[in-house]
């Protein structure tokens, strides 16, 4: 059905990919046999950058692709934006300090809205990456919100993930939850101009050297430290190339997120308002019950 669009999208035609990701998120018809049809993965890097607001992921971004397009690099970016839990809108902030590579070919930018996913990645981010891929990026940076599980869950997206932090965190790297250290394959300082960076990049080594996580100073700002980042980069996925187990595990992942999606397609969130809203002044009202009416339908 999208024979000649998918044919398109796999010569790079940025046309081709923006008509793809908006049928898929739209769930056209057919929006199925187009994603089945798609190539098994290529050459594409899927870098993902996360950490808490503030740490400059943005800006880190900016100057990765200013580097990689010196390097004649094709370089892909899902921007996924905080949304309001009324509009479901997409924050531009992070497109508007990208805009010195709107116009250029090689450079691809999409603003995607969580929409309030659970973890905070947006629930079509996983087929969008795919559609991307599929293009012939030869990188793809997905930049998450940052705040709750998304820094966890971009682990099973990515093949390499940075988290990016800033050295007025020094007095939380002690308390830094396990999920983080867990996920991370590369730390960024950033903002490493900053009084008592060096003190804290040298405790977050102590921390990391356990698992042999590279920590890389940068000041995204001035494009220092961002070749460094490259390489460990680079590093990294061929340290983990050939991983099959790695890859059987995102592969995983990848499925399982798409079954729930797919499982919970037909909920929706304001049906259920209206439900909860009409009955829970009923005194046997229960929550549970609520839940079990909808999970288990008659």
């Amino acid at each position: 059905m999208y024979a000649h669009l998918l044919s398109r999208l796999q010569q790079g035609d940025i046309r081709a990919l923006a008509r793809c990701i908006s049928l898929v998120e739209n769930e056209a018809e057919g929006y199925m046999q187009l994603l089945e049809a798609l190539p098994p993965e290529g050459k594409t890097r899927v870098v993902g950058i996360t950490g808490p607001p503030g740490a400059g992921k943005s800006t880190l971004v900016n100057a990765l692709i200013t580097a990689l397009l010196r390097r004649q690099q094709r370089v892909a970016i899902i921007a996924v934006d905080p949304s309001s839990p009324f509009n479901f809108g997409a924050l531009l902030g992070d497109r508007i300090r990208m805009s010195d590579h709107f116009s250029d070919p090689n450079v691809f930018i999409r603003s995607m809205a969580s929409r309030g996913a659970l973890g905070g990645l947006s629930p079509k981010i996983l087929e969008v990456s795919d559609i991307i891929k599929a293009a012939g990026f030869d990188y793809l940076f997905i930049e998450t919100v940052g705040v709750g599980q998304s820094e966890v869950e971009i682990a099973g997206i990515a093949d390499t993930t940075v988290v990016v932090v800033v050295p007025e965190a020094g007095d939380e790297i002690q308390t830094m939850k396990a999920g983080l250290m867990e996920i991370a394959n590369i730390f960024v300082v950033n903002k490493a101009d900053r009084p008592q960076a060096d003190e804290f990049v040298k405790n977050l080594r102590l921390l990391a050297h356990i698992r042999e996580t590279p920590v890389i100073k940068t000041i995204a700002t001035q494009e220092q430290g961002i070749e460094a980042l490259i390489t460990a980069l680079d590093a990294h996925r061929e340290q983990i190339h050939g991983n099959l187990q790695r890859k059987a595990f995102l592969l995983t992942e990848k499925a399982w997120q798409l079954i729930r999606h797919r499982r919970m397609r037909d909920m929706d969130k304001q049906v259920l308002l209206r439900t909860i809203s009409e009955q829970m002044e009923d005194p046997q009202f229960s929550v549970y019950r609520i839940v079990q009416q909808y999970a288990h339908p008659v």
